[in-house]
């Protein structure tokens, strides 16, 4: 996990023969980071604007024109750095194109208007459900549209969703807990209750962390396979001014509670040994050559204070 400034001076992740894009941090931020800084799979800024992943077989990224190009997972940390909600997150596409790297990904946006909207990338087009074309909150590893058009057939009824691929009955299986969400006795957290939900549609092993974003109260709270007990950050212990230092903190690790105060300066070495880890873990799905490993750690250090 790090903490991200807001007044950083960035340019985009160079991509061979594409166009770059610069800018500067509007808002600092929390973020999940499996494969080092500026490329997390998922955050909150300090305007409550939530972005994350799911990986989606069938994406289908845009092809190269006049946008500068912005690598799929710092296309995350461009909008948590630039986007105070789901409508700005949408409009960045004329500004910028998402890049095709193998990786395909959709994504859910949510901000603290209680907007909420699904991005994915088909056909070579941003494809956004959101207000009444978004009848469901949730994402797995299928199409919105398909997900959507599903859950309808089992919402309301007993009917065993088992029957389905192991993304769509975990879809019909949260859309049924969310639409129970309003029968909860009140004094059940809705935090408590969204890691049931998580929890119930966890894949075993597979599933390595589960995060609850509070974004009424810019809070954060996270468990992982290895260390169940659930840990909390909120962003107002934060200074996420340029002056001060990025901070970051192992998520997988023994703790408990609001661990805001063990996030730690920056560390080169610890850096390192987290993105081996994760190009190691990962490399039956994604694969990262060492050449680019170094340009990831030497992209790191080119951020700075505008």
């Amino acid at each position: 996990m790090y903490s991200n400034q807001r007044g950083l001076a960035k340019t985009s992740y160079p991509i061979e023969g594409e166009p770059t894009i610069q800018w500067a941090s509007l808002y600092g931020s929390i973020s999940f980071n499996q494969y080092g800084n500026e490329f997390p799979t998922g955050g909150m800024n300090e305007k409550g604007l939530v972005v994350e992943l799911m990986w989606l077989d069938g994406t289908n990224y845009p092809k190269s024109d006049s946008r500068p190009a912005v690598e799929v997972l710092q296309w995350i940390q461009f909008q948590l750095d630039n986007a105070a909600t789901v409508d700005e997150v949408i409009a960045s596409d004329k500004k910028i194109r998402i890049r095709d790297d193998g990786t395909p990904l959709h994504y859910l946006v949510a901000d603290a208007g209680g907007n909420v909207a699904s991005i994915e990338f088909l056909e070579g087009k941003m494809i956004v459900h959101k207000k009444q074309d978004l009848p469901f909150p949730v994402l797995t590893n299928t199409a919105y549209e398909e997900s959507a058009q599903t859950a309808k057939k089992y919402i309301g009824n007993t009917n065993d969703p088992a029957s389905l691929d192991n993304s769509l009955e975990r879809y019909v299986k949260a859309c049924r807990m969310v639409k129970k969400v309003n029968e909860l006795p009140a004094n059940i957290p809705l935090t408590d209750y969204a890691f049931s939900i998580l929890d119930f549609v966890a894949q075993g092993d597979f599933t390595k962390w589960s995060i609850v974003y509070d974004i009424s109260n810019k809070k954060i709270l996270f468990k992982t396979e290895g260390f169940n007990s659930v840990k909390s950050i909120s962003l107002s212990s934060f200074d996420f001014s340029c002056s001060s230092p990025s901070k970051m903190y192992n998520m997988n690790q023994a703790a408990r509670g609001d661990i805001g105060a063990s996030f730690t300066k920056r560390d080169a070495n610890l850096q390192v040994a987290l993105l081996e880890q994760a190009i190691h873990e990962s490399k039956s799905r994604v694969d990262i050559s060492d050449k680019t490993k170094q340009k990831i750690l030497q992209y790191q250090e080119s951020v700075h204070c505008k």
